[in-house]
């Protein structure tokens, strides 16, 4: 079989959590399969899809790298093909208009619900022939009235409907627009879909369609309905819990291929392994291994996640991702070291490239203030001398590179009876303002010369003056 995967947002709204771990299953498949991913904007609702979303869905999309071999297939091109199907349909007794109001259908629901029945259409306006004056009706679809539509889903197993609990879903509103379910089964079946992978809210729309798809002569999809996300408090995850615009992520610091880790494990898993490369990813996944138990998101997961990628990213690589984030924090990146060279000595440390970015500020702009527990701690009257000869062993340095910073500091500890930490930590205060940052002599290399003996010289001026306070 060649198979054939499609995702089809709707543009009502940007993508999420939830929306991407669809795409990312149906992508996944089609890929571990050889086969082909389709992408479809579903925009048959024109009042509320905007091309803000379809822009949003896009470019979210491209952000984590889930590339589509088809597409975007908009629906709304698609119009006169649906019509041409309900005409047929309406030629082969398969649909007929229905003229019945609002009224007189809230009058059955009423009565229905007051008779304990389930809410449906019954189907009075089947055998209808004559127009009734004055009112535009919908098209409703001819539902088999008797057996049972099987789903064979490859996560749910065996699920059963009964036909005479299904009614005859309208395919066609009153202005001619075809409705969701109609307009899918069509594009499915001319896009020759093999896979249809979803989210399990849309189970119960699954027998209606495959009962149009029978009516189209199609030969039937295989389902699977995946499991829902849910919040930490056991609800539907919402935006209080991180069902934002997937591109919040991205401006937040995580890293694609982190997110795209962190979703395949929400209802799938291989063994125990919690860390997959995308290229380990297609070759071991398969929709047959997805649970059918909800997962919960969990963002200290996702961070740790994040955190675990960032280490085993090429340097190279995450210092042109980390660059639009030091100018995003204000920094001007040509006016420090390269950010190439940031992300290998900070990479070790950061969560997100938000972080990444903040924690190197130092290396790109001076800070007007050292925290004064640290200066007690650390710039005291004895450290004084040292301090001094490093600043002017730093400032002889004609080759400035890691190595020689080194063995600056080594022979000052040495010559002053010090050991390497305890001089290392009074400098790493003097020119990061802090008490953390990547090894003291990476640190002292990506500040640069300049900067370094000016922030050394303001350290002595402080240690200066706390001598002259106490003598």
């Amino acid at each position: 079989m060649n198979v054939r995967t499609r995702f089809a947002p709707s543009p009502t709204g940007v993508l999420h959590l939830g929306s991407v771990r669809t795409a990312l299953f149906c992508w996944l498949y089609a890929r571990h399969e050889g086969g082909k991913f389709v992408l479809r904007i579903e925009d048959t609702d024109r009042q509320r899809s905007t091309q803000a979303n379809v822009e949003a869905i896009l470019d979210g999309l491209k952000w984590l790298g889930l590339d589509w071999d088809e597409g975007p297939i908009f629906q709304t091109a698609r119009f006169g093909r649906y019509r041409d199907v309900i005409e047929e349909w309406l030629d082969e007794g398969k649909a007929y208009r229905c003229y019945c109001t609002k009224e007189e259908l809230d009058a059955l629901r009423e009565a229905q619900m007051q008779a304990g029945e389930r809410i449906r259409y019954d189907g009075r306006c089947r055998e209808r022939r004559e127009r009734r004056a004055g009112i535009d009706p919908v098209i409703r679809f001819c539902n088999p009235v008797e057996g049972e539509v099987v789903v064979n889903d490859c996560v749910r197993g065996r699920v059963a409907f009964e036909n005479a609990q299904l009614d005859d879903l309208i395919i066609a509103r009153a202005d001619g627009t075809p409705t969701y379910n109609f307009a899918v089964i069509v594009d499915d079946f001319d896009m020759g879909i093999t896979h249809v992978i979803r989210g399990d809210d849309h189970l119960n729309n699954t027998p209606r369609q495959m009962n149009m798809l029978a009516a189209l002569g199609a030969d039937l999809p295989i389902y699977a309905h995946l499991p829902m996300i849910l919040g930490p408090d056991g609800a539907k995850l919402s935006k209080r819990h991180g069902a934002v615009d997937i591109r919040e992520y991205r401006g937040l610091g995580y890293l694609p291929e982190a997110m795209l880790n962190y979703l395949v494990r929400l209802g799938w898993s291989h063994g125990d392994q919690e860390l997959f490369s995308v290229s380990e990813m297609i070759e071991l996944f398969d929709i047959a291994d997805v649970n059918q138990s909800a997962s919960t998101f969990n963002a200290e997961k996702l961070l740790w996640i994040n955190q675990q990628h960032i280490l085993t990213t090429p340097t190279d690589k995450l210092g042109v991702l980390l660059a639009p984030f030091l100018v995003a924090a204000g920094l001007e990146p040509a006016e420090g070291p390269n950010p190439a060279d940031v992300a290998e000595a900070f990479h070790e440390r950061a969560e997100t490239l938000v972080h990444m970015a903040a924690s190197a500020r130092y290396c790109y702009e001076e800070f007007d203030t050292i925290n004064p527990n640290l200066t007690k701690k650390f710039l005291r009257p004895v450290i004084l001398e040292p301090m001094r000869a490093v600043r002017e062993c730093l400032a002889a340095l004609e080759d400035w590179n890691k190595g020689a910073i080194h063995d600056v500091i080594q022979k000052v500890a040495a010559d002053y009876d010090l050991g390497f930490g305890k001089l290392g930590q009074p400098i790493r205060v003097a020119v990061t303002g802090g008490s953390v940052s990547p090894p003291i002599d990476v640190t002292v290399w990506l500040i640069n010369q300049k900067r370094v003996v000016e922030r050394l010289d303001k350290a002595i001026d402080m240690i200066e003056a706390r001598v002259a306070g106490v003598s």
